[in-house]
């Protein structure tokens, strides 16, 4: 009992490792707070000498201008903090939307890079040197440019079936909602957990037997059929709103602004530069016995770089696809260049407005950080999720 005594108390000892540690982490952590209380003191208190507001209290008064491309209603009578909520919706909308496309067509370049047509690996390199070495402010400007200035002009609009395409963007027609459609959305969520719960078992049935499954179009059938089972349920409703050749413009329908079609392919044209030489990497890294025993087995080269080297190659792509992936979504600042009404864009109108610089800055910096934790935390999962588990 006294030894024991004698070890507790030799854990608060300063001459126990653990014990020095604990206080030196408490000492750096109480240096940098007071550092950071010090900075956020002196310069409220110089913007106060200086006459200069500050605080978030200008979030509860009226924004006075409006924004021209929003995913809800938005006024300009209403407040600021709605306003930095239209611009945050923008940046998801534009983050998510290219993180979407620029995968797919990454993805689809990598592994084209290992092709054996010779034509097929040459233009998926050209791909990749092109956009990876053109600055992405210049590919924006350009994609503007073309949008803008090269598509035919309001009145004279492209038609393809119900789209139309022109310099005001590209019209659409979308679904009017009713009642019936929440079971067409509740189909939807179904067909995603049959898929989810087929693919694990399609999984677990190929490491028992080695026969592969399908892993595509298998779900994707489970998904078409519940949406339209819950279609049906929801008694087919088949009303759209269809866009239509106006006066001056198009009206009705959807819409995609110029801005937003030359941030979004921008953004996600240059990152999938990156990413294919991600995924090429990723699967040039597998062992090439794999291959050779893929072959060995009689496997088609589409089944061999899908069951055999893509999950070995996912633990060394999804670590360096984390950080395409944020550069993507920090990349999404540069909307401001071409007038895309993102939080970046918001936050300076607001600054110019209201001359809370440091706050409308706190509050981009606050999002943009959030914004790539989540990220990463959602990354990580994931990478945690398809990692080689030995045995």
């Amino acid at each position: 009992m006294p030894a024991k005594r004698r070890r507790g108390r030799s854990n608060w000892s300063w001459r126990s490792r653990a014990f020095r540690g604990l206080v030196y982490q408490v000492l750096a952590a109480a240096a940098v707070a007071g550092l950071a209380w010090f900075l956020w003191s002196n310069t409220l208190t110089n913007m106060r000498v200086r006459g200069i507001q500050s605080g978030f209290d200008f979030l509860g008064q009226q924004a006075g201008f409006s924004i021209g491309e929003s995913l809800f209603p938005f006024d300009s009578a209403e407040s600021y903090w709605k306003a930095f909520g239209v611009g945050l919706a923008n940046t998801l909308r534009v983050a998510l939307a290219g993180i979407v496309l620029a995968t797919f067509i990454g993805t689809v370049v990598g592994v084209g890079r290992f092709s054996r047509n010779l034509l097929v690996r040459s233009v998926c390199a050209a791909y990749v040197e092109c956009f990876r070495n053109i600055p992405v402010l210049l590919q924006l400007l350009v994609w503007y440019l073309v949008l803008t200035e090269y598509l035919p002009g309001i009145g004279e609009e492209w038609k393809v079936g119900p789209f139309f395409l022109s310099k005001g963007g590209l019209n659409f027609p979308v679904p009017i909602w009713s009642p019936g459609q929440a079971w067409t959305v509740a189909g939807l969520g179904v067909g995603l957990l049959l898929a989810w719960a087929w693919r694990r078992w399609a999984r677990r049935k190929f490491e028992a037997t080695g026969i592969p499954r399908s892993m595509f179009w298998t779900p994707l059938a489970l998904v078409v059929l519940s949406i339209l089972v819950g279609w049906t349920v929801g008694g087919a409703p088949t009303a759209l709103d269809i866009p239509v050749k106006g006066e001056f413009a198009v009206e009705r329908g959807g819409a995609l602004t110029p801005e937003f079609l030359a941030l979004w392919l921008g953004l996600s044209l240059y990152t999938a530069a990156f990413i294919a030489e991600v995924v090429r990497s990723g699967i040039a890294s597998v062992a090439a016995g794999q291959s050779e025993a893929a072959a060995a087995l009689g496997l088609d080269r589409r089944l061999e770089i899908r069951l055999v080297l893509m999950p070995q190659a996912l633990r060394v792509i999804i670590p360096p696809l984390t950080n395409q992936y944020l550069n993507l979504t920090k990349n999404s600042s540069l909307a401001v260049a071409i007038g895309y009404p993102d939080v970046v864009s918001i936050a300076n109108t607001a600054m110019n407005q209201t001359g809370r610089a440091v706050e409308c800055i706190a509050i981009i910096m606050a999002v943009y950080l959030t914004l790539s934790l989540t990220t990463s935390a959602l990354m990580n999962w994931y990478n945690a999720r398809v990692a080689i588990k030995e045995k």
